[in-house]
């Protein structure tokens, strides 16, 4: 798509930097510069504002990733790309069927609702929860991934989204500031909603994230 749009050699195009190396790879691939931009804390997709910031003269396009089954914020992000003349495209992740999304919603709700000592996501504009993503909240140790070790050695399968931001990686180093990309990579953990999952599966997977609350307590 960039390269049918005419990007090329000596264009930047604005990418995230929280997963999807892919579309930074096909940025290269075009022979385009990918520049990052930070996220937004609530969607984890690109921050219109971090976008606008980031453009330059030679910025070309902006690729938008949706992540975890929560749009980005197209309105804004199309009217940055209006102002400075940019090519938007988006990367979405593949749509499950109806019934499947309805079932992950309704697991969703119930997590919403009993979870304790962890930021569950936010549900709004139209989340159907490919994955549900929430924080741990670090107090100087890497209290995400004990949380997560502790979860599994109860039968509770959970996973890191993102290990490493693009912008860590060797092949795409950059001296970048993105706080809000680097504080999710640190803290976000992805619970399961499958609509697979039982009731007695998701009452174990609540008692076993509460009875772990004491890691969660904050620095003062």
């Amino acid at each position: 798509m960039l390269r049918a749009a005419g990007v090329g050699v000596g264009d930047e195009v604005v990418v995230p930097a929280f997963g999807n190396v892919e579309v930074a790879e096909a940025v290269a691939l075009a022979g385009a510069l990918p520049v990052f931009a930070d996220i937004h804390p609530v969607s984890y997709c690109l921050d219109a504002s971090a976008v606008e910031a980031a453009v330059t003269p030679r910025t070309a396009a902006v690729v938008v990733v949706h992540r975890f089954g929560r749009p980005a914020d197209m309105a804004r992000l199309l009217e940055v790309g209006r102002r400075h003349g940019l090519l938007v495209l988006q990367e979405g992740e593949s749509e499950a069927p109806y019934d499947e999304t309805a079932q992950r919603r309704e697991r969703a709700c119930y997590l919403d609702g009993k979870l304790r000592g962890v930021r569950t996501p936010d549900g709004g504009d139209g989340h159907t929860y490919q994955q549900y993503v929430v924080r741990v909240p670090g107090n100087g140790r890497p209290d995400r991934d004990a949380f997560a070790r502790a979860l599994r050695s109860k039968g509770v399968e959970c996973r890191v989204p993102v290990k490493t931001p693009v912008h860590r990686l060797p092949e795409f180093r950059r001296c970048v500031s993105l706080p809000e990309t680097e504080l999710a990579a640190d803290e976000t953990l992805a619970l399961p909603v499958d609509a697979s999952l039982t009731k007695r599966d998701m009452q174990r997977v609540v008692a076993a994230c509460n009875a772990l609350g004491g890691l969660l307590q904050p620095a003062f």
